[in-house]
């Protein structure tokens, strides 16, 4: 979620930083539009998927048969995020982030930064680490990514320089190697099924049961237990959800720290890591910033939903066919990493041309205020939301359909599209990017 640009006209002070020039943020003045517009498209758009954790229990994120509704107008909602939204959100911050490292480092590179640069980087990445540690666990978001997105930050600065040619292929030898992951998961998954059946059939003809047996059935079990839990337990943890602050907070915590250990180090490379990588790349070949030709857009547009869309029905299908098993989310998996970034490609060429598009300038003032501000108005989100849902504010987790869900979506769009172009017009930037500026660079910087 960086929003640093390369200056046009580098301010310099003469005694300060390296060679003379102050490394400092970026102003105002300097920023690129386009890149702005795409982080706040795909910042309010976020917001379509994280509701569904924020408002309804686990595993209703991916699953409608949990929680919220499976038919109707809540199973047409799933469809389209799952079509449209589901990963493809993430995929686009997570090539901003990789855009961002170019933008930094490049900029400040140019001002004579030497390893001043590394250190400014790295504070930079391990702040985020930290905001993402107390979004998790402060302020309660279940599935928190700030502390992904340092992480695999982390591993960024060495190749910042790298030709886009390389960067892509290191994008798409780790998308492959996920896959490859995935696919080798679901053949997993498959197998322990069948031995899992094998068991209880013997041990429902009354037969000793091996040791083998024994563990293949009590893994299958505790695999259902997860995803598929019972209603008692998704009840158990609605009301865990209506507790008091200090009792949300430990219901959490064993979520928290599930999504930013095993989860992370199973996933990121694949999902988050290889699309900084690309969107490294994209922005060296002025992807973001609207220097490619309409044609060329329109090309990524088609190329981009003609085999994403198809890819992602091809899940739906399957999901919907196998009835919402495990074994039928399982084999969707097999190729959600591919469906994903073609449908994000889509969705990029798409932006740019509204960037490049002189109409509806007010909508893209919008997007734009909000990009700039997009630490602030994500985190804002979550607040929103917990005071909506939790039981320390009006107490809905948990009793909103899937589709009621998306009134709050609207309104808190409607006020961070208002609200993010009044705030800038009186202060640099957003509070918490102010605050992380401050601290990367190890000074207050101004603020009004």
């Amino acid at each position: 979620m960086d929003t640093h640009v390369t200056p046009t006209t580098p301010t310099v002070t003469p005694g300060e930083g390296a060679r003379g020039a102050e490394l400092a943020p970026v102003t105002a003045s300097q920023r690129i539009n386009s890149v702005d517009i795409i982080r706040g498209v795909a910042l309010l758009g976020i917001l379509l998927i994280n509701i569904v954790c924020l408002g309804l229990p686990n595993p209703a994120y991916h699953d409608p048969t949990a929680a919220g509704g499976a038919t109707g107008l809540n199973l047409r909602v799933w469809e389209i995020n799952s079509l449209f939204f589901e990963g493809t959100m993430r995929a686009l911050f997570s090539m901003l982030f990789g855009a961002g490292v170019i933008l930094l480092t490049g900029r400040l590179e140019k001002r004579g930064g030497g390893v001043e640069v590394a250190d400014i980087y790295y504070r930079r990445t391990i702040w985020l680490l930290v905001f993402g540690i107390i979004h998790g666990y402060v302020l309660l978001f279940p599935r928190e990514i700030l502390y992904d997105y340092g992480l695999m930050g982390l591993f960024l600065f060495p190749f910042r320089k790298s030709p886009p040619k390389w960067l892509i292929l290191a994008s798409v030898l780790l998308m492959f190697g996920g896959t490859a992951l995935n696919i080798k998961a679901s053949h997993g998954l498959d197998k322990l099924h069948n031995k899992a059946q094998e068991a209880q059939a013997a041990k429902d003809q009354g037969s000793t049961l091996t040791k083998e047996q024994k563990g293949n059935l009590a893994r299958w079990e505790r695999r259902l237990k997860v995803d598929k839990p019972s209603q008692e337990a998704l009840g158990e943890r609605i009301k865990d959800h209506h507790k008091g602050y200090f009792g949300v907070a430990r219901a959490l915590v064993g979520v928290n720290t599930r999504v930013q250990s095993r989860y992370a180090y199973r996933n990121d490379p694949w999902d988050i890591l290889s699309m900084m990588l690309l969107g490294m790349a994209l922005f060296q070949l002025g992807v973001f910033q609207a220097k490619l030709k309409p044609w060329q857009y329109g090309l990524m547009v088609l190329l981009g939903y003609g085999i994403g869309i198809p890819i992602n029905l091809w899940e739906i299908a399957t999901i919907e066919g196998g009835d919402f098993s495990v074994l039928a989310f399982s084999d969707s998996w097999r190729t959600y990493l591919i469906g994903r970034f073609f449908v994000a490609f889509g969705h990029i060429g798409v932006i740019m041309l509204f960037c490049q598009w002189g109409g509806l300038s007010f909508l893209r003032k919008g997007f734009a205020a909000v990009g700039r501000m997009a630490l602030t108005n994500y985190i804002m989100q979550t607040v929103i939301c917990n005071l909506i849902f939790l039981g320390f504010g009006v107490g809905l987790y948990g009793k909103l359909q899937r589709y009621e869900l998306y009134y709050v979506v609207f309104g808190v769009w409607a006020f961070q599209l208002i609200a993010s172009p009044i705030w800038l017009k009186y202060f640099r930037f957003g509070p918490l990017e102010w605050a992380w500026r401050s601290l990367t660079y190890k000074k207050l910087q101004p603020f009004r």
